[in-house]
């Protein structure tokens, strides 16, 4: 048996750029992994067949799951034809902007490459990768990184700073694709122009004028700087997000005046989060919601 964190990400900035001609948006975003992981487990079994099963009801268990496609697809690629059976300890909330499934498709793929001694490199594992989700490379490699493209195009982020994250995830299902629908509808006031946004169905092909803020993220966390990081954050589908569902703006400007520091939204929701400089900082924090929120985490930036 072969035991396999899968760990869950963050976005530090989003931006979403335009909508591609392949139906995906081009977006250019800092992701970080965090210690908040659901735990896989792979054991080899007799015949062929791959199975899963899993410590929570709300994920399907078969060829919907991103893990169970991504052992069909290490197989494909590796010739193997072995069987095996995935048991996936939930502990990252489903649909939460979190990277979840996508984190135990990439869990799967560095498992089976241990599991049957394959030997192949990270990276071409997160190749592998994005052909199963746009978020399985990043969780394939984790650390820090700068993602462009639909997001597997990855250029590592080295730094030092280990601030830890307390995250809410709202008792609110968001669609993924609701989200990026009213983007693509609607224009949204950043640094001081209106940026037109295309509609659906829209030939596209030119990119948004003007730089992103991930430079101003880079160089936050490059030197160390955890004011500056703070400061950097940002993220172009919470406006959005916050729109079409008023309870998790409800709920971030409630967490903001309790606790008086600024919250952000992870992807396209409906998780927020907040930074601490320290855990003594983020356990008060922690305890502090934990007295009116039911699904509350602490967690910490971890490095590879």
């Amino acid at each position: 048996m072969v035991i396999e964190r899968a760990n869950a990400k963050i976005n530090l900035t989003l931006d979403v750029l335009y909508k591609r001609i392949d139906g995906y948006h081009e977006v250019d975003m800092v992701l970080q992994t965090i210690d908040l992981a659901d735990i896989v487990s792979l054991e080899e079994t007799a015949g062929s067949d791959i199975t899963v099963d899993a410590t929570v009801g709300n994920i399907p268990l078969d060829s919907r799951n991103l893990a169970v496609v991504a052992a069909e697809s290490f197989r494909r690629h590796s010739g193997l034809r072995k069987g095996v059976h995935i048991h996936i300890q939930k502990e990252i909330p489903v649909a939460a902007g979190l990277a979840g499934g996508s984190a135990d498709a990439a869990a799967v793929l560095r498992g089976l490459n241990r599991l049957w001694g394959t030997g192949y490199e990270l990276g071409q594992l997160a190749q592998w990768g994005a052909e199963i989700g746009s978020d399985v490379p990043f969780c394939v490699v984790g650390g820090c990184a700068v993602a462009r493209g639909r997001g597997e195009c990855l250029t590592p982020v080295d730094h030092s700073l280990l601030p830890w994250v307390v995250l809410v995830h709202p008792a609110v299902y968001v669609s993924t694709f609701e989200v990026y629908a009213a983007w693509e509808a609607i224009g949204e006031q950043k640094t001081g122009e209106i940026i037109e946004k295309q509609r659906i169905g829209e030939m596209v092909g030119k990119p948004r004028v003007g730089e992103t803020g991930n430079e101003g993220m880079v160089r936050a966390l490059s030197a160390g700087n955890y004011a500056w990081v703070q400061n950097a954050m940002h993220n172009d589908l919470a406006p959005v997000a916050y729109h079409l569902y008023p309870e998790v703006n409800g709920l971030r400007t409630r967490l903001e005046k309790t606790l008086q520091v600024p919250v952000h939204m992870s992807g396209s929701g409906p998780t927020l989060f907040t930074l601490a400089p320290s855990q003594t900082v983020a356990r008060r924090i922690y305890n502090t919601l934990r007295g009116f929120l039911k699904e509350v985490y602490l967690s910490r930036f971890i490095s590879v």
